[in-house]
């Protein structure tokens, strides 16, 4: 059920352009001014900073609705962490995916410690009201101390041979930092990441649908869920 109410008066565009645009910024590694430069080909003349604004505006209710439609996660869950540099100073983006690899949580932090680690793990099971039947990390012993007072009983492999589908899973977003030349704010990096997350979730093919018929309709799929979650369909 759509929870969030996206509307578009008083903007001179359509919706439907509106809506492209953010597509398009968040699904692909394009700067504002590449995405500027692909719409005016189209025929539609938009500044790269009303591209940014309508970024910052209506790309997180999008992407809200998107992440409430998400099928509900594997039972396996990868964590990992990759240091993000913002303003000279370093954090952590910690991140969750599951053995499917599709994200399921994402949270920028300042230390790499058993809270940061408790943290991440809280609200995970509380997003997805769900304990899975195995957490996979890293030999980073925050996760152990972590999963010990949150979750006793969980299963916890800690190896980091085992850990390639979280770490694979930094692997857009690492393009998309180089694309976008790094992040102003930590604030911003949050914001954008959950967005990127959703939309990538979304749009990437399951191993499962690697014909490509099936691509296809996935990608169909996909444009139709954009559409819906945008209020445009």
């Amino acid at each position: 059920m759509q929870t969030v109410k996206i509307s578009y008066k008083r903007h001179r565009f359509p919706p439907q352009t509106i809506a492209h645009v953010v597509r398009l910024y968040a699904r692909f590694n394009l700067s504002l001014r590449e995405v500027e430069e692909l719409m005016l080909e189209r025929g539609v003349d938009i500044s790269y900073e009303t591209i940014r604004r309508w970024t910052v505006k209506f790309g997180p209710l999008i992407t809200h609705v998107l992440r409430r439609r998400q099928p509900r996660p594997g039972d396996i869950w990868h964590l990992d962490e990759v240091v993000v540099k913002i303003a000279g100073r370093s954090y952590w983006l910690q991140r969750a995916v599951d053995q499917h690899g599709a994200v399921l949580e994402e949270i920028l932090q300042s230390k790499r410690d058993k809270r940061a680690a408790k943290r991440i793990l809280i609200k995970l099971m509380k997003r997805w009201s769900l304990v899975p039947k195995r957490i996979i990390t890293d030999k980073l012993r925050s996760y152990g101390a972590a999963k010990r007072e949150v979750a006793p009983s969980l299963d916890h492999w800690s190896h980091k041979g085992l850990n390639n589908r979280a770490e694979n899973s930094h692997l857009p977003f690492r393009k998309r930092e180089r694309a976008m030349q790094g992040f102003r704010s930590p604030g911003g990096l949050q914001l954008f990441v959950s967005m990127h997350s959703a939309t990538h979730n979304r749009f990437s093919v399951p191993a499962r649908r690697r014909s490509a018929l099936s691509i296809r309709y996935h990608r169909l799929e996909a444009f139709e869920a954009w559409k819906s979650a945008a209020n445009v369909a």
